[in-house]
């Protein structure tokens, strides 16, 4: 008996020997790129502008490359879809579509496959064109560009259909596109023009209350995008015409804006403003063949190009950006060349390098993107 249990023993470690040798040369990852041993699947979802459809992808989580869902393009309904954002759960992920619908779909933790939700797809005002979902993954808030307002709807979390918010729409001018801060208590919305909309959010209900003094003007030409730092202390808006950045700061009690100092920061081109998970870097399209890159200060939220800045973004007219939950990857549509660019992130610096394989290819005019991780 003593002799089995030492055979065993030694049979275990032997194998567990082996299993981390396997994850050191790369071949576990390889055979599960599903990410497995860290318990994510991520997806990448990207919503084709010129047909009825959404691409899907599996990311690889070691070498973020990108592969194809089984199904994928995914069929959504309406001609020219825009905006894309999906659950801090990653259980469902909510597509817009311009003719004033909203998709809900539920994720597949295992293949990423989609299946509509009950109800969808939903109303939303004229011409939606941005969506977000607050951290709690409750709410949904839709930008509508023509109705200059912002649909509201409160998330079913056992099958992910929606129901509008009491008093949405709420009037905003003409939204652009928007963001929620991540304490979940204030929305903000810029205008397309110089203004940035804000709110206060009823944590409960998802009802929007203007913040006192919104709008907040900016010496902006049209401002198409917004972000807020994982910290929520700062706010970033994209000048798509003028070509630069404005940035905030956000105050923790009110959520009012104030520029911060320097404000606005140059590019050459800003088709739209990403921020990374540590709050570190901030990443621009700039519609053109380009990504701008800049590292944020941790206590000013100043920012300052990351070396090597801007970066070939490897297709044309690159748009809208989404950046992993780990902060490994970035992916950035290319609306020119109908593909998606995908880059690792070096965490310590900001600076991009391209992912073997990249870009990928997508279905034709990609608008929004989002990266689902199921937890």
């Amino acid at each position: 008996m003593r002799r089995n249990q030492i055979i065993l023993a030694v049979a275990g470690v032997l194998l567990i020997a082996l299993t981390f040798s396997a994850c050191s040369s790369g071949l576990l990852t390889s055979l599960f790129p599903l990410n497995t041993f860290g318990g994510i699947g991520q997806f990448v979802y990207s919503a084709n502008g010129s047909n009825n459809n959404a691409s899907g992808f599996l990311i690889n989580s070691s070498s973020g490359g990108l592969t194809p869902l089984a199904g994928s393009p995914f069929s959504v309904g309406g001609p020219s879809l825009t905006g894309v954002a999906t659950t801090p759960s990653g259980k469902y992920v909510y597509i817009l579509e311009a003719s004033d619908e909203i998709y809900g779909f539920a994720i597949n933790a295992t293949t990423g496959g989609l299946t509509a939700v009950p109800g969808s797809p939903f109303p939303s005002g004229s011409c939606p064109l941005e969506v977000a979902v607050d951290p709690s993954g409750k709410f949904v808030y839709v930008a509508n560009v023509c109705s200059g307002n912002i649909s509201a709807y409160a998330i079913n979390a056992a099958n992910g259909s929606l129901t509008p918010v009491a008093g949405s729409p709420f009037t905003s001018s003409s939204a652009s596109a928007v963001a929620v801060d991540p304490s979940g208590k204030f929305l903000y919305a810029p205008d397309g023009g110089s203004r940035v909309f804000a709110f206060a959010i009823n944590t409960s209900n998802g009802v929007l209350a203007p913040v006192a003094g919104s709008p907040f003007s900016t010496s902006g030409c049209e401002l198409t995008g917004v972000a807020a730092d994982p910290s929520g202390k700062f706010l970033y808006a994209n000048d798509s015409e003028c070509d630069n950045v404005f940035a905030f700061n956000i105050n923790s009690a009110s959520g009012a804006l104030s520029t911060l100092t320097g404000s606005p920061f140059a590019t050459a081109g800003a088709a739209s403003v990403a921020v990374d998970p540590s709050g570190k870097f901030l990443y621009v399209p700039d519609g053109g063949s380009r990504i701008f890159a800049y590292r944020i200060d941790a206590s000013s939220g100043a920012l300052t190009a990351v070396t090597g800045s801007p970066f070939t973004s490897g297709g044309s007219g690159p748009f809208k950006a989404a950046i992993d939950p780990s902060g490994k990857f970035l992916f950035v549509n290319n609306r020119g060349s109908d593909n998606i660019s995908a880059f690792s992130i070096n965490t310590s610096t900001g600076v991009l390098t391209p992912v073997a394989g990249s870009p990928f290819a997508s279905g034709p005019f990609p608008q929004g993107i989002a990266v689902a991780a199921h937890q």
